[in-house]
């Protein structure tokens, strides 16, 4: 009788046992029995009709692998709201379209500097819908045969504080949000939210205190944008490795 219990419980801590090996980064144990690969990612896994998702296909996704492509081509989207830009004349006013004008070419100048970057193209705004979506902006991508796309939104405000007897600070914050989208599968591998500030003062070459409001704005929008452009080349980096 002893010498059952004894084989019996022998069996259960050998069948309870598991053997370890090294497996590569595509490879994941399960249930400590065998190796799977993980799926990768090679096309989207989104209904393109409504946006969504399936339960099927959040799993899929969840437990994939996906890598961006090692030599990319951008494309860039900047969103902002047209009917308000209209509204206040901003999309006619020559200063205003100077000012974004630098953001979009300090944009393009970082994601130049990668390597990794191929070509950078901006998707014109007739190709790009009133009410714009992630749907519609990949659309927007394939035709300009774009690999992956840039897309910023960028809003600022000033607060003015004021002394006697000087001139006013005048400080500025802007805040821009980031994200890099994947035209082939419609993933997003890289995203960020940057908030700077920037203060200065009305300086003598200035007419008026709207002018140094538009410069001070301007710098901070400017300080985030090279923030974003270092932490992207940073995450490209990393990425291929």
């Amino acid at each position: 009788m002893k010498q059952t219990i004894l084989f019996v419980l022998t069996v259960l801590l050998l069948g309870s046992c598991t053997t370890s090996r090294v497996h590569s980064d595509n490879e994941i144990l399960v249930g400590g029995y065998g190796v799977v690969n993980e799926p990768t990612i090679t096309q989207s896994l989104f209904a393109d009709n409504n946006s969504t998702i399936s339960e099927e296909n959040i799993q899929k996704i969840l437990e994939g692998t996906f890598r961006l492509p090692d030599n990319l081509r951008v494309a860039v989207v900047k969103l902002e709201s047209k009917q308000i830009g209209r509204m206040y004349g901003w999309w006619t006013n020559e200063e205003y379209l100077k000012t974004q004008q630098s953001y979009l070419d300090l944009l393009t100048e970082k994601l130049k500097s990668s390597p990794r970057v191929e070509r950078v193209s901006v998707i014109p705004d007739i190709l790009i819908s009133n009410n714009p979506t992630f749907v519609t902006i990949r659309e927007s991508a394939v035709r300009t045969q774009a690999d992956v796309v840039a897309i910023y939104s960028i809003n600022s405000e000033i607060y003015t504080r004021s002394r006697a007897f000087a001139r006013a600070d005048i400080k500025a914050f802007a805040t821009t949000q980031f994200i890099l989208l994947d035209v082939k599968t419609g993933l997003i591998p890289f995203s960020v939210t940057i908030t700077k500030d920037y203060q200065s003062r009305r300086n003598e070459t200035e007419l008026d205190d709207s002018e140094a409001r538009n410069r001070i704005k301007n710098e901070a929008v400017l300080l985030t944008l090279n923030e974003i452009g270092m932490q992207l080349i940073e995450f490209l980096d990393k990425e291929k490795r």
